[in-house]
């Protein structure tokens, strides 16, 4: 807008030049009074219309120019929040990606204890199955034992019954 501006005022600034040099000219070749003033009345509007140009396109220019800082300060700001909040979101990415590392460590160690955890319990299971086998076989002979006690709690009774028979007749 500035670039067209100056050109519209360099255009003025031409014609209004051009139109000084026609009315000069035209002085020149006795141009009748009333027309002269005409022209010079007509010159300064158009001097007038030039300078309110001038000052409008300065305006506009200056306008321009602050609206253009403003806006490039504005995009300078939104774009160190988008560094900042990149640079934020790059930090938590890591310190993520550290604890999904830790973690998956945590998972390989925990998987290898289970692992060792599930061998260990078969075989507590098979030494609990051995070890229920002997309590069976410890129970069985234990019956058998009770058993053969009861047999021989049985055949000691008989004995004494026997004995005390046997010693009265004796002694007599």
């Amino acid at each position: 807008q500035l670039l067209e501006a100056k050109a519209s005022l360099s255009l003025a600034q031409a014609q209004h030049a051009l139109q000084l040099q026609q009315a000069k000219a035209q002085i020149n070749n006795m141009v009748p009074k009333k027309q002269f003033e005409q022209l010079q009345n007509t010159l300064r509007e158009e001097q007038c219309k030039t300078q309110q140009l001038q000052e409008s396109l300065q305006q506009q220019a200056e306008q321009t120019c602050r609206q253009l800082v403003r806006t490039q300060e504005e995009h300078e700001h939104l774009l160190e929040a988008a560094v900042e909040q990149a640079e934020g979101l790059e930090h938590s990415l890591r310190n993520a990606e550290a604890v999904l590392a830790e973690r998956a460590a945590q998972l390989t160690d925990a998987q290898a204890q289970l692992s060792r955890n599930k061998l260990l319990i078969e075989e507590l299971r098979g030494e609990n199955r051995r070890f229920a086998m002997a309590l069976q076989a410890a129970e069985l002979k234990q019956k058998s034992m009770k058993e053969k006690n009861q047999l021989l709690e049985e055949q000691a009774s008989a004995l004494k019954q026997l004995i005390g028979k046997i010693t009265p007749a004796s002694l007599s």
